[in-house]
């Protein structure tokens, strides 16, 4: 097995190598910078990691089909970010701030159809397979996409439905991931189904940790504005759990005031950040958002400890973990 350090750069070189045609300029530069703007790349570089487990044949046939996976990706937060209203993506302007939110639909289509082309280099004996599990969870990501917007007229999110939600929108494309990289390397439907459920544990444990990081995380390290979703009212894991908090402890008092936070102006966005941070704090919101990541992170191990693997293919895959969900933030 390669050394992980070896997979990521194998994946940024592969990405740094995707080209598109020159012109038109306004439907393909954004596909180029939305790539170049950097990012972790976890989809891919779990891909090649789960099927570099079973071979170092490291050709097009997985390659491809791991750009595809960042290329969707890619195609998704182009869209999330217009969406949402955010103007800055990993430090940068996201693409719709950079251009329009005409260019930023079309080049999202563009990239979009784009991953369909690289999938096509999956090798035979597994191309339904992978083409099946694709279109599912490309679908899925819409699905949860939807929800995640429905949530945005609603007061009162259920947890059950943000979990149900971060599952579709999140979990299943890293779930894929991991899945399209061991149907790849020969893994049979069993082995492949294991890896499935391995990576959508950690891609739950993953996306708590992103809602955690917007609100508490470092602005420098994340690449994005700290408390976006704060500003937002965006229904995270942090803002659903703080709700049911409030109204155990205060009642609808509690409610009340949560209410009167999320509704301050947009001029008094920092108080308001501070303020919403102060709340969730004394009702000990951050530390239970911790605690759950760590229950999603140990439920994916124990998705884990259901397969054959090796002790060494099982430690590849906890250093690879450990790096996604960190224990410290």
């Amino acid at each position: 097995m390669l050394q992980l350090e070896e997979i990521y750069k194998i994946i940024d070189d592969e990405v740094s190598r995707l080209s598109w045609p020159e012109e038109p300029k306004e439907l393909y530069s954004p596909l180029r910078y939305m790539l170049d703007i950097g990012g972790k790349r976890i989809r891919p570089r779990f891909c090649l990691t789960v099927y570099n487990l079973f071979s170092d044949d490291i050709g097009e046939h997985i390659l491809s089909p791991a750009m595809a996976i960042e290329a969707f990706h890619s195609f998704t937060l182009i869209h999330d970010d217009i969406m949402d209203k955010a103007d800055i993506r990993r430090g940068v302007p996201t693409v719709y701030k950079k251009w329009n939110n005409n260019v930023a639909i079309l080049s999202g289509d563009a990239m979009c159809l784009s991953s369909y082309q690289l999938l096509n280099a999956a090798p035979a004996h597994c191309t339904k397979a992978v083409h099946d599990l694709f279109t599912k969870t490309a679908l899925q990501v819409c699905e949860g996409q939807q929800f995640d917007m429905n949530f945005e007229t609603m007061d009162d999110v259920p947890m059950e439905d943000y979990m149900k939600m971060i599952g579709l929108k999140t979990g299943v494309l890293i779930a894929c991931a991991a899945s399209i990289g061991a149907l790849i390397a020969g893994a049979d439907h069993k082995l492949g189904k294991q890896f499935y459920d391995f990576g959508f544990q950690l891609g739950l444990a993953f996306q708590i940790q992103d809602d955690y990081l917007d609100t508490f995380g470092d602005e420098k390290v994340f690449g994005k504005k700290i408390g976006g979703d704060i500003l937002n009212n965006k229904k995270t894991w942090l803002l659903i759990k703080c709700r049911e908090l409030a109204r155990e402890k205060y009642g609808m008092d509690g409610i009340r005031k949560l209410e009167g936070l999320l509704a301050m102006g947009e001029n008094e966005g920092k108080a308001k950040i501070e303020a919403v941070k102060s709340f969730y704090r004394s009702l000990g919101t951050d530390n239970l958002a911790e605690e759950a990541i760590d229950v999603y992170y140990s439920q994916a191990f124990s998705e884990l400890e259901k397969t054959s693997l090796s002790d060494a293919q099982k430690a590849q895959l906890e250093i690879f973990a450990s790096k996604l969900v960190s224990r410290r933030f």
